[in-house]
Parts: C-alpha cells; structure tokens; sequence
C-alpha cells in the first residue's frame, strides 16, 4: 500500500523543527529512515532545493524555500508526482500561516505545533488519491517533475550527512543539478538565426581575408582575426543562449561587446548599414539570453 507516513517542516539554516504530524508506525526501517530525515533536516542547505533518498522500503522527499524545509516519509511506491506535490501544498500554507520574522525568531524545538493539525488532514486526503480534487493542480506538478526531476541522494550523500566528507557536503551549493532553462521564445529562435548568420558572415570574410593575406603582403593580418573573434562572439552568444553557465549575463555582455569592438575595427571594409546589423543582432541576442533565465529554485512548484 502507497501512504505518507510522517512529514515534518524545519528552518533551514540550523534544522530546527517547527511542526511534524504523528507518527504510530513502529517498523525498524520506518525508524531508520527518520533518522536519516533527522540527519538530512541538519543539512537541508546543502543540498538541492528538490531531492529524493531511497531507503529500503521507504522514500524520503523534501523541498526547500525561503529558509524553510519540508520533509516526508513514504512508502516506496508512492508516486512522485503526489508527494512533491503533497510537500507543495504544506509549503504554501505555511508560508501565507507564518510570516519570515516570526519563523527567523523562534527559539524553541515545534514553536509551530499548531500546524500538525494542517498536515494530517492533508495527509489523510494524499493517503486516498483518489478523492483529491486538485487535478489540474497534479497535471501541472507531473510536468514540473519531468522538467525539473529532483535529484536523487545516494549512500555517499548519507556519508557526507555524518560529517565524513567536509569536501563532499560542498558540492552542491549554487544552482541544482537537472538545471533547465525556460521555454524557447520565437524572438529567442529569432536571435539565435541572425546571430548564427552574422556569424557565418564573418566567417567567409575571414577566410577571403586571409586569401587577401597570402596574395598581398601588405593586408592587415589583424582584419583576419577581427573577423575570426567576431565568428566566435557571436557563436558563443548562440551557446549562452541555449544553455545555462554561471555568471551567464556578464559573459553574453562581454560577448557583445567584443561583436562592437570588431566592427568598430572593420569600418574599412564595412558600410555604415553592415556594422548597424551586426551591432543590433549582437544586441537583440544579448537581451533574449538576459530574458530567458533558469528554472530556479520557485517558492511555488504549480507556477
């Protein structure tokens, strides 16, 4: 039989626990895989926002947003898409119940007790699937999944949880691994297309040039590379475009304004009308990389 079995909501920074529903399972593996949520509850800030630990016959599932965790216990074949979303519906409640101040200040161990009474009752209506009323809710949850699929710890994590590896614990702080980047525009493909021609375009006039080279000794080798660096700008803005690197807008900025410093170099052998082109499509790529951001860490999984 698939069913939560237990859910706890903690403070990320130093695991406090702020609320937890009742648990009456005494299995020995049920008991196991809560000290490992206890374990993970201390390291949330570590991880990913979205992950999954298999534990024998037993998932744990967790989120975390805005300082806060929420963690469960389940049966290992409870599906996917119910617990995140299940962790989803624990979430906005308790962000719109508690403000930040008053979860920032609490001192003591369950402060918000309280909520238990919110997570049984949404545990009781996840343990009968089939009374959920929240279908469009699951449909949208099940393409977050597939776009997004939490990362799933292994034995080496639990390892770096009891302190083996300082080393280890450090590797995944900054963005979650699966990273994905938002939909693809037309103005976005549209950048991409001119950006790509721009640089195909000097491409061919750099290997003309470099035939000019060869003919004549007295042509500027610099206009070879000007157009060679020029190719290579507007490349590796396609590539900016398309995937996600750290410190992306920065690097497509650069980018862009090597694309002027080239045309600004190759007046000579460029018109007026040539350079604005070049210029605008390095721009106009510039501002679609800029729009289109990653699919980072959401207080809401149903936006």
């Amino acid at each position: 039989m698939s069913v939560v079995l237990f859910a706890s909501v903690v403070r990320v920074r130093d695991g406090l626990p702020l609320s937890a529903s009742t648990d009456y399972e005494q299995d020995k593996g049920f008991q196991e895989t809560k000290k490992h949520l206890k374990g993970l509850s201390k390291k949330l800030s570590q991880f990913p926002d979205r992950c999954l630990l298999r534990s024998g016959l037993y998932n744990i599932n967790f989120t975390s947003s805005l300082g806060v965790g929420y963690l469960m216990v389940c049966t290992e074949n409870y599906p996917n898409v119910l617990a995140f979303s299940f962790l989803d519906e624990l979430q906005r409640e308790f962000i719109v119940t508690y403000d930040t101040k008053r979860i920032n200040g609490a001192l003591r161990p369950f402060s918000f007790i309280e909520f238990d009474n919110f997570i049984r009752k949404t545990k009781q209506r996840y343990n009968s699937p089939r009374s959920l009323s929240t279908k469009i809710n699951l449909a949208d949850m099940q393409t977050e999944i597939k776009l997004r699929p939490p990362y799933q710890l292994s034995a080496e994590d639990i390892g770096s949880i009891n302190g083996f590896s300082q080393h280890k614990q450090s590797k995944y702080k900054g963005i979650a691994p699966n990273q994905m980047m938002e939909a693809v525009t037309l103005s976005g493909i549209v950048a991409c297309v001119l950006s790509v021609l721009c640089g195909s375009l000097n491409l061919l006039r750099g290997v003309h040039a470099i035939e000019s080279v060869l003919q004549n000794e007295d042509e500027d080798f610099n206009y070879v590379i000007a157009f060679f660096l020029g190719t290579a700008a507007c490349l590796y803005q396609c590539y900016l475009f398309a995937h996600f690197s750290v410190w992306r807008n920065i690097k497509s900025f650069l980018a862009f304004a090597m694309i002027c410093l080239c045309n600004m170099y190759l007046y000579e052998l460029r018109n007026m009308w040539q350079i604005l082109f070049h210029v605008t499509v390095g721009a106009f790529i510039t501002l679609q990389i800029h729009l289109r951001r990653p699919q980072g860490k959401s207080p809401d999984y149903n936006v």
